[in-house]
């Protein structure tokens, strides 16, 4: 009878859904995979989900990616959930969610951000002890937010968590986060690898309100409870990780951090658009998140809150399928359903404007990628610029830009982006990168390797390479011009 090999098992609990992969830890091959949906839900800047659904779509994902192995259960040997970042979940004296979650991309929250962003000596002083300047989708504008409108949920509140602390607690039953997602709270200091106690005290919190931050991700926090080993139909024996954040775990699934490739920056398009890149420099911006990484090295980001979805919505409105679109011309389109994160304008709306009696819809629907595409471009340009480099350098250019994410999947998102950025693009061949990442941390605590190097041996972050287009000057300039009107207050 074949020995089943040693499985891994990593979980990417995502804004929309969960998916968990069963990796075969030695090689790193995807075994089975499993998925369940979450619900998001809220209006005019609300938005919430009930974290037990977390759980129960973990519990859900994780059984079928084991049965879609089709391997023994007892050879499962670590699990590790990598979450959305910045959720606020608060819970009270029974460790049961007083409320439903405040998600990232919740932006009720800009007037606290503002708020807090000015006191403590200002935005340098911010950078200084987080990284990061608060703005609406930080989890202390979440928290701040909750003390000032539901002051009996704050008073009530025994213990914050982010989303994958809380998943890992119920796998676990340790209160337990790591560098990487805990700095995105904004109350961490990731360069003393500590809570700031000035910043606790500024947002009204203890430490023991939060869970212990472990060294890294892959960090053992213990192993499953009797309850999550019976839930999830696995053994006791299964090594839980600390886990991450989703950009964080991305770059280990990519090889990016120590033990892998330094300063290559990645574009990620989802229901947010994100870039980052794993460097060992600190670089002050107020634009960027000043992450760390999982594995001690930084991990600066810029995020966009309007990218796939948003796309989606205006083909729905035009009736186009979402591959059915042409370049804009001169119809512009700024996308911001959402509000806009980068650039920090919370209270946008989406703009349409160069429109023509002849203007073909499928111009329109490509005016709304090309608004997305160059919104996260040009906050890629602002991190390259935080990090000591010349965006506009033909040798920075000539870098590949590594392509994540449900959109590097289609057709026009890739040629947006290559026709936009004028560069090279490496699309890896997984399509779950970030269960991947977090698989990858499964069995760093199972075994004690480095994460980011089993990742590399894996060759996850392998792909196709498309080469550079030249760079479309025109459009790039319209929409920049666009925006700049708009943000002046030009247009309406």
């Amino acid at each position: 009878m074949p020995v089943s090999p040693s499985v891994v098992i990593g979980v990417d609990s995502s804004t929309q859904s969960a998916k968990a992969v069963a990796v075969d830890a030695a090689t790193g091959r995807v075994l089975g995979l499993g998925r369940a949906p979450h619900t998001v839900t809220g209006t005019g800047g609300a938005r919430e989900s009930d974290p037990e659904e977390w759980w129960t779509a973990l519990v859900t994902a994780v059984r079928a990616a084991v049965r879609d192995a089709g391997v023994d259960p007892g050879s499962v040997t670590g699990i590790a959930v990598a979450g959305q970042q910045h959720g606020l979940v608060a819970l009270g004296a029974d460790h049961r969610p007083l409320r439903p979650a405040l998600l990232w991309n919740d932006t009720r929250s800009a007037p606290q951000a503002a708020a807090l962003a000015d006191r403590l000596g200002g935005h340098g002083s911010w950078l200084e002890r987080t990284g990061s300047v608060p703005v609406a989708s930080m989890t202390a504008a979440k928290w701040q937010w909750l003390r000032e409108h539901e002051p009996h949920h704050a008073e009530a509140t025994a213990a914050v968590r982010l989303p994958h602390d809380l998943l890992t607690e119920r796998l676990s039953g340790e209160a337990v986060t790591d560098p990487g997602d805990a700095s995105g709270t904004c109350w961490y200091a990731p360069a003393d690898g500590a809570y700031d106690p000035a910043l606790l005290d500024l947002l009204g919190l203890t430490p023991a309100q939060l869970p212990t931050v472990a060294p890294t991700g892959a960090t053992r926090a213990g192993g499953l409870t009797a309850a999550a080993a019976e839930a999830l139909g696995l053994p006791r024996t299964v090594a839980v990780a600390a886990g991450t954040g989703d950009n964080m775990a991305a770059a280990v699934g990519l090889g990016l951090g120590a033990a892998g490739l330094l300063d290559h920056p990645v574009v990620s398009l989802g229901t947010s658009g994100t870039v980052f890149a794993a460097t060992r420099a600190r670089p002050a911006d107020p634009a960027l998140a000043g992450f760390a990484a999982t594995d001690g090295t930084r991990l600066p980001l810029g995020c966009t809150l309007n990218c796939t979805l948003a796309v989606d919505r205006f083909a729905a409105l035009l009736g186009l399928d979402r591959e059915d679109a042409l370049p804009g011309g001169e119809t512009v389109v700024l996308p911001y359903l959402d509000g806009e994160r980068t650039p920090d304008l919370p209270a946008a709306s989406g703009l349409l404007t160069g429109l023509r009696h002849t203007t073909d819809p499928r111009a329109i629907l490509g005016a709304a990628y090309e608004g997305a595409a160059f919104t996260v471009l040009r906050a890629l340009d602002g991190l390259l610029a935080a990090c000591g480099l010349d965006p506009a350098d033909p040798a920075v250019r000539a870098r590949p830009l590594r392509l994540i994410g449900g959109g590097a999947r289609g057709r026009t998102w890739t040629d947006t982006v290559r026709r936009l950025s004028g560069r090279p693009l490496v699309v890896p061949a997984a399509t779950e990168l970030v269960a991947l990442g977090a698989a990858a941390l499964a069995a760093g605590a199972s075994t004690g390797e480095d994460p980011v190097a089993l990742a590399t041996a894996w060759g996850t972050g392998a792909g196709e390479t498309l080469p550079a287009l030249a760079r479309d000057e025109e459009t790039w300039e319209r929409i920049e011009g666009v925006l700049g009107a708009a943000a002046a207050g030009l247009l309406s």
